[in-house]
C-alpha cells in the first residue's frame, strides 16, 4: 500500500503549505493575557535514544515514556532532577522494526503503536521509586484473533492485487492511538486507511473501519461522550459515534476546512473543543454549535510551517512545529494569546507533552513541557504562566 502522510520517516522531509487566509484569527491581545509576565527555561535537554530521534512522548503519573524512531521505548521518572547522568538508568525495552509512533497508558499498561504495523501491550511493573519492568503481554491483533478468524471467508479482506488478510490487521504503520475515558477501548488509526477498535481487557478487535478516509490516518482522538475524532493527509477530520441501537461507528460529521494534511488532534478537557494541526502553518479551533455539529471559530496563527503535534493541559495548547518551536497558547471566550514561544531545537518538533507542575506559586502557573525533535534532543522546558485577570 502506498504510504502518503505530511511527514516521511524514510527522508524525513515535510511539506509546509500556505495558511487558511478564509477562516479569522483568533489571536487577541486582550487584558485577560499578560504575556509579559511569562516566563520559561530549558531546565534540560536530553538524549534519550543514542542513534535516532524521539518520535513519540507521553507522561503517567510520575514517568515520562518515549518512543523512538529506530524501535525503543524508554521510561524514567519525571519528578526527580533530570540530567544525562540519570538517562543512563532509565528503563529501556526494544520491540519491533521501525518508529514507535504513539504510547498511551492505563493503568499497568503500556499501549505502543509501531510501523511495523504492529500494536504492542506491556505490563508495567514499578520498583522502588524509579525504576520499572515491563512484561509484553500481547502484540495486536493476537494469535487468537487472528486463528479465530483466518477460517473464515467473509473475515478477509483485498490488501492489494494479489494479496488478502483478516480485518483485525493494520497492513501499514500505526501511526495514533487513544483510549476512551475509562480505558475499555483502545482506539488506533493508520497510514492503511482504517480505523480500529479492541477491548482492553482481552485484546480483542471489536471493529475496523476500512476506507474510514481517502489517504493516511495521522491522528486520533476520543471525547467522553463516545465522539472519535480522526484527521488525514486526505485535508479531513471526521467524527465517528456508535449510535444507539448500532453494533457499528459511523461518520456523523466530516469537517473540511483545512487546505492540506492533518498531523494532530487534541480536545479540551470537556471535550467541546477539538483543536487540529495541518501543514497549513494554523491550528483550527473547532467549537460545538447547533445539535452538538462542530463549527470552525476560527485560527491560532504564528507558527512559520507545519503543524505536528499538539497537547492540550487544562486552558492552555501547546504546539510544535516544523519551524523548530514550541507555542503555548491560552484562550477564554474565542480570544487566543500565544503567551511563549519555546526555541532552542535545531530541527523540527515531532513530539510533546506537558503537565501542570504543583510547585508553591500562588501567583502563577508552572508548566513542565517535554518536546522532541528530529535533532534527537528532548528538552524539558519549565515555563511560568499569570493566572487569569478577574
Amino acid at each position: 500500500m502506498e504510504r502518503t502522510a505530511s511527514f516521511n520517516d524514510t527522508n524525513n522531509t515535510l511539506s509546509s503549505q500556505p495558511s487558511l487566509a478564509s477562516v479569522p484569527s483568533l489571536n487577541s491581545h486582550s487584558h485577560l493575557f499578560n504575556a509579559s509576565t511569562t516566563s520559561h527555561t530549558c531546565l534540560a535537554t536530553l538524549k534519550p535514544h543514542t542513534s535516532s530521534y524521539t518520535s513519540s512522548l507521553a507522561l503517567a503519573g510520575k514517568f515520562l515514556y518515549a518512543g523512538s524512531s529506530d524501535r525503543e521505548i524508554r521510561s524514567w521518572n519525571h519528578t526527580i532532577f533530570l540530567s544525562e547522568q540519570h538517562l543512563q538508568n532509565t528503563n529501556l525495552i526494544t520491540a519491533g522494526t521501525g518508529a514507535v509512533k504513539s504510547i498511551v497508558v492505563h493503568s499497568d499498561k503500556l499501549f505502543t503503536a509501531h510501523q511495523d504495523h504492529k500494536i504492542r501491550v506491556w505490563r508495567i511493573t514499578t520498583q522502588d521509586h524509579d525504576q520499572q519492568k515491563f512484561t509484553r503481554v500481547a502484540t495486536l491483533p493476537t494469535l487468537g484473533d487472528r486463528v479465530t478468524k483466518i477460517l473464515i471467508p467473509k473475515n478477509h479482506v483485498q490488501i492489494r492485487r494479489h494479496k488478502k488478510c483478516t480485518w483485525v490487521h493494520h497492513v501499514d504503520t500505526v501511526s495514533s492511538l487513544a483510549l476512551s475515558h475509562d480505558g475499555t477501548l483502545l482506539y488506533s488509526v493508520s497510514w492503511d486507511r482504517t480505523l480500529k477498535i479492541w477491548r482492553t481487557k482481552d485484546f480483542a478487535c471489536l471493529e475496523s473501519v476500512r476506507n474510514a478516509h481517502d489517504d493516511a490516518i495521522n491522528a486520533v482522538a476520543v471525547s467522553g461522550d463516545g465522539h472519535v475524532y480522526t484527521g488525514s493527509t486526505d485535508k479531513r477530520i471526521r467524527v465517528w459515534r456508535k449510535r444507539e441501537g448500532e453494533k457499528k461507528h459511523s461518520v456523523v460529521e466530516t469537517l473540511e476546512k483545512h487546505r492540506s494534511g492533518i498531523n494532530a488532534l487534541a480536545l479540551s478537557s470537556d471535550g467541546c473543543v477539538l483543536y487540529s494541526g495541518a501543514c497549513d502553518r494554523s491550528i483550527l479551533v473547532w467549537e460545538k454549535g447547533e445539535n452538538w455539529k462542530l463549527v470552525v471559530v476560527g485560527a491560532l496563527r504564528g507558527h512559520t510551517k507545519s503543524i505536528l503535534c499538539l497537547g492540550v493541559v487544562r486552558d492552555l495548547v501547546c504546539s510544535g512545529s516544523e519551524d523548530k518551536t514550541v507555542r503555548i497558547w491560552r484562550g477564554i471566550e474565542r480570544e487566543y494569546s500565544c503567551l511563549a514561544v519555546l526555541e532552542g531545537h535545531r530541527s523540527p518538533i515531532k513530539s510533546l507533552t506537558a503537565t501542570l507542575d504543583h510547585s508553591d506559586h500562588p501567583s502563577q502557573l508552572s508548566l513542565l513541557l517535554y518536546s522532541g525533535s528530529l535533532d534527537s534532543d528532548v528538552k524539558v522546558w519549565q515555563v511560568f504562566l499569570p493566572l487569569l485577570s478577574t
